[in-house]
């Protein structure tokens, strides 16, 4: 649950500085979840350690108390490319910031100094080898500093994926200022790495704020890899939009650019190894939107605070969920609908454990292991691999159909997998349990390799037996068999498969299995794009180079002028006036002075040219934009307007009742009109909506909870998808777990 605040003493005029700093300096009406607890409680002068998302809103946690305390804010940060961006966008909005690291001559070292100690800085960004460096901390001893904020604080932990010893050196900076607030930040963090971040940084007291790692604007995807032209189709559906595309190695990325480019669609690489001014120019180009895709190792990304990366592709295995994560956690940091793709093959898990074997550490190669085969696990999942994200990081979702993942989109039908099993099973025991699913598939399929032949295998009865499964089919069925506990598979280097004792009681009892299988072509090569919401395309499209142009006069990336999201509000809403312009999200004071007549212009002379008219705005702005919906729910829209049932639907369609009350939730949050009182026992109906009422909150577990077994969950959430369209019930977009005790 959320973490509660201590009652701390601000000065009196916060409660009412802070709503006006939020929309005067950055143009929102209200906070995202977390953030104004997190804001106040770091004006009260307290430590805080806080875990969010990316895109979620950690930097105005310490950006607003920046303004309302008399010095300066010192950020330090790792990320020196993202330094100047940040900076970028928050004097854009008024807001003096400024940055030293190594990229700087000396001269600019001098002026930034001078601003700084004559308090003409607020914001100060810092890399964390700066404070080696006997001068800087001279510098530092003679500002008045009010806040320190230690941005990827996961780096400072030994346990975390992406350690970084200059980290270790904040211990200086904590001493020097033991009275001054810290306010630690991370977007992920286990519960020991938590606690080594409170221990390095001598705050152990400190309140934490910990948010969902939810981000429901994502549609995460697993495909399997098979042809490259599979990967061309997706990227063409993202064209003119921005795109990363990932690998494992420095010149994969080379020959992928190189092949995307041939194909039409250009591509720069990015690595390591590049000329760090080349490595600059790309990073540079992608930014401004002079080329939208990039085809990187793990390292880029870090450090790009672009808004509006709509793709992210996976195009070998990631390391571990925490960098999977985190790398997919760069798109739709605008709260737009995204997608996060990753192509699948389990020989990228050869790839991965060649490497893993080159290391020396013993317990280190352990570990590896271990992240390596949840990654698997993850990517051979056949339930919500969203609520498998979030059980990883400790959270308990509350729901097992998201609506926004591969699996819970439809794409799996289920089968009588009971012949099937048995021949998996009995494999598995005629090979002795000593081979892992490759190999038994091999045998299954009849393969004629050296390994089968040697082994002898291929005089065994169930040679050959399963030859109309494919590899990836058999591996799937297998890893269903381990979830339902009739296989077994330890973790590490040599992951083979034994039967169970439940495994060899089903062989024996006759019992019938329903298993589920991809519902997919063999050569579908269709993502699940989302159209967008409801805004003039046409409009969209030239308000960005308008964007586009003025931010190449003055040297800025183009979010730093308007974010894609308040472009679409502009394209939807069409303001007409200054008032009406300054309601467009993200449309601050220094914004609505600097670019309002512009953009008006522009939008008037539009609106004239195609007949069309300002809309008004709704007294109370909606809820962002979320993940829009694909073809398959429109095919539960038109059976749900034809009258038909939401278990009519279920069953018509051959998919569970909780995908279909999805399916109806993710469309009313996109307006369509979903009339589901006439569904539900009007006594039940108030009932629900009482307790609703009663808990304050649109979680369903405590609402069940309270209700008991006579409610099922997909008649409460039917209620709460009434509620929030009547504008009965908050939408909260992401939600903190519980602390386990």
């Amino acid at each position: 649950m959320i973490p509660k605040t201590k009652e701390t003493q601000m000065p009196n005029n916060h409660k009412s500085t802070i709503p006006d700093l939020l929309n005067r300096l950055f143009g929102y009406d209200s906070f995202r979840p977390m953030q104004e607890e997190i804001v106040r409680h770091v004006l009260g002068k307290n430590h805080s350690l806080v875990l969010m998302p990316s895109g979620a809103g950690k930097s105005l946690c310490y950006q607003l108390p920046a303004m309302v305390f008399d010095g300066v804010t010192i950020v330090v940060s790792p990320l020196i490319s993202l330094m100047k961006d940040q900076v970028d966008d928050l004097n854009a909005k008024g807001i003096p910031a400024a940055f030293i690291n190594s990229s700087l001559p000396e001269d600019e070292y001098q002026t930034i100094y001078r601003a700084a100690l004559r308090g003409h800085t607020k914001v100060l960004y810092i890399a964390p080898e700066r404070l080696s460096l006997s001068s800087f901390r001279i510098f530092l001893d003679a500002l008045s500093i009010s806040l320190i904020a230690v941005d990827e604080a996961h780096c400072i932990s030994e346990w975390g994926h992406e350690f970084r010893p200059d980290y270790r050196k904040l211990n200086y900076i904590r001493r020097e200022f033991p009275d001054v607030p810290c306010i630690a930040l991370t977007a992920t963090a286990t519960k020991r790495v938590q606690e080594d971040i409170l221990d390095q940084l001598s705050i152990p007291n400190a309140e934490r704020f910990v948010a969902s790692l939810n981000r429901e604007n994502l549609t995460y995807i697993v495909k399997l890899k098979r042809r490259r032209r599979a990967l061309i189709r997706l990227l063409s559906q993202y064209e003119g939009e921005s795109a990363i595309v990932y690998c494992a190695s420095r010149r994969r990325t080379e020959v992928l650019a190189a092949s995307l480019s041939q194909a039409g669609l250009p591509a720069q690489a990015y690595h390591a190894e590049l000329d760090p001014d080349e490595r600059h120019r790309t990073q540079e180009q992608f930014i401004r939107g002079d080329i939208h895709i990039v085809v990187a190792t793990i390292a880029f990304g870090m450090g790009i605070d672009k808004p509006d990366v709509r793709l992210i592709v996976h195009y070998d295995l990631p390391k571990s969920l925490e960098g999977y994560y985190q790398e997919t956690g760069r798109a739709g940091r605008d709260g737009l609908a995204s997608e996060c793709v990753l192509f699948y093959s389990p020989a990228d898990r050869r790839t991965q454990a060649y490497w893993i074997d080159q290391g020396e550490d013993a317990a280190e190669q352990t570990r590896a292991w271990g992240r390596l085969d949840r990654m698997v696990e993850y990517c051979e999942q056949i339930h919500c691999r969203r609520a498998f994200l979030l059980r990883y990081f400790g959270e308990r979702p509350e729901d097992q159909n998201c609506g926004g993942c591969d699996v819970c989109l439809g794409e799996w039908e289920e089968f009588d997998g009971t012949v099937i099993a048995q021949k998996i099973l009995s494999a598995v025991i005629r090979t002795g349990e000593r081979f892992g699913i490759t190999h038994v598939a091999d045998v299954l399929r009849g393969s004629r390799s050296k390994k089968i032949i040697n082994a002898g295998h291929e005089t065994l009865s169930v040679y050959g037996i399963a030859r109309d499964f494919s590899k990836d089919d058999i591996r799937n069925i297998a890893r269903q068999l381990i979830d339902k506990r009739l296989l077994s598979k330890p973790d590490g280097q040599y992951p083979t498969l034994a039967v169970t004792t439940r495994g060899r009681e089903f062989r024996r009892s006759g019992s019938t299995l329903r298993l589920m299988r991809k519902n997919e072509p063999a050569d579908a090569e269709e993502g699940l794009r989302k159209p967008p919401i409801d805004y003039d395309p046409g409009l969209f499209e030239s308000l960005r180079e308008l964007r586009r142009m003025l931010a190449q006069a003055r040297n800025v990336p183009p979010y730093v002028v308007f974010r894609d999201a308040s472009l679409q509000e502009m394209a939807h809403f069409l303001p007409m006036s200054k008032e009406s312009f300054a309601r467009i999200s993200g449309v601050g004071e220094a914004r609505l002075e600097q670019y309002a007549d512009i953009f008006l212009r522009h939008i008037r002379a539009y609106a004239q040219n195609h007949g069309l008219a300002e809309k008004l705005r709704p007294p109370t702005d909606p809820t962002r934009p979320q993940a829009a919906p694909g073809s398959s729910y429109m095919q539960t829209l038109d059976l749900f307007r034809q009258g038909l049932s939401p278990a009519e639907i279920a069953a018509r369609r051959g998919l569970t009742l909780g995908t279909i009350v999805g399916h109806l939730e993710r469309l009313a949050a996109h307006g369509e009109e979903i009339d589901v009182r006439p569904l539900i026992d009007q006594d039940r109906f108030h009932r629900i909506a009482l307790e609703f009422e009663r808990v304050e909150t649109p979680w369903l577990s405590e609402v069940k909870n309270a209700l008991g077994d006579d409610y099922s969950y997909e008649e409460i959430r039917l209620v709460r998808l009434s509620l929030r369209q009547d504008g009965q019930l908050r939408r909260e977009r992401y939600v903190t777990p519980e602390t386990p005790t």
